[in-house]
């Protein structure tokens, strides 16, 4: 079956090269794998370990997950599947198996966010704090009436604090995120593209939500393709079928 079968009808499918010529860089929910009630709800779908070690191999080894998760819960969910691993949205980045984890000289979060955003998880069940290496995220999808409430806690953190501007409040789903600026998947993209086995090759990425924007610009400009679910793929499930097809 041909690379754009069952997919959607975006641009970016024009642009999709041949698999022994192309670099794949995959976000991770709501691409790989559905969106869950909490992040270590996700359920890896049968196959897709054996789909992804396949495509990781016709592409000469050029198979990165590039995700705002701390690299260690994509070793959990998919164990020595990538080849790299850009977590943290490229604050940390895995460019080979068993190589270091690099990580960005970036500002620490203010404790006092912290504890701020835990009395708020407190203050409205249902919500809970993602802590990371260099930020932190607020899930509401379980009470999605805290949304707001939270939004402006958070930005009024930014903008009240000495650092605050060394910090951005972004925008996931049903979450708000706070991360240093200056990193985003766009960097994490550069930094693989590099080195072996990515460099040289035509980047594809395919991700669904606004933090993801960032790399499908960076691999644009490299003259790749980026794609969205679901404006190319409407749901993560047709876009696992469209990857079980490629060839």
């Amino acid at each position: 079956m041909s690379q754009s079968a069952q997919a959607g009808h975006g641009t970016g499918m024009s642009r999709i090269p041949p698999l022994e010529k192309m670099a794949l860089l995959l976000d991770f929910d709501g691409t790989l794998v559905d969106i869950a009630p909490s992040p270590d709800a996700v359920i890896v779908p049968e196959g897709l370990k054996e789909t992804l070690l396949r495509l990781r191999d016709a592409c000469g080894e050029a198979l990165a997950i590039i995700t705002g998760r701390p690299i260690a819960q994509i070793d959990h969910f998919l164990p020595d599947v990538p080849f790299a691993i850009a977590g943290e949205h490229g604050a940390v980045v895995r460019r080979r198996p068993g190589g270091p984890a690099e990580h960005a000289a970036l500002p620490a979060v203010p404790p006092e966010w912290i504890a701020a955003a835990r009395d708020l998880a407190q203050a409205w069940p249902g919500v809970h704090v993602e802590h990371k290496t260099d930020g932190f995220v607020l899930h509401f999808r379980a009470a999605p009436e805290a949304g707001q409430a939270l939004h402006d806690a958070a930005a009024s953190w930014i903008a009240s604090h000495e650092t605050g501007e060394h910090f951005r409040l972004l925008e996931s789903k049903m979450a708000w995120e706070i991360r240093p600026a200056g990193i985003d998947k766009g960097q994490a993209v550069r930094l693989l593209m590099e080195t072996w086995p990515f460099t040289g090759r035509i980047p594809v990425f395919i991700g669904d939500d606004r933090t993801d924007e960032d790399a499908i610009r960076e691999v644009e400009a490299m003259g790749g393709a980026g794609l969205r679910i679901p404006a190319d793929f409407p749901t993560p499930s047709a876009f696992r079928n469209w990857l079980k097809e490629l060839n």
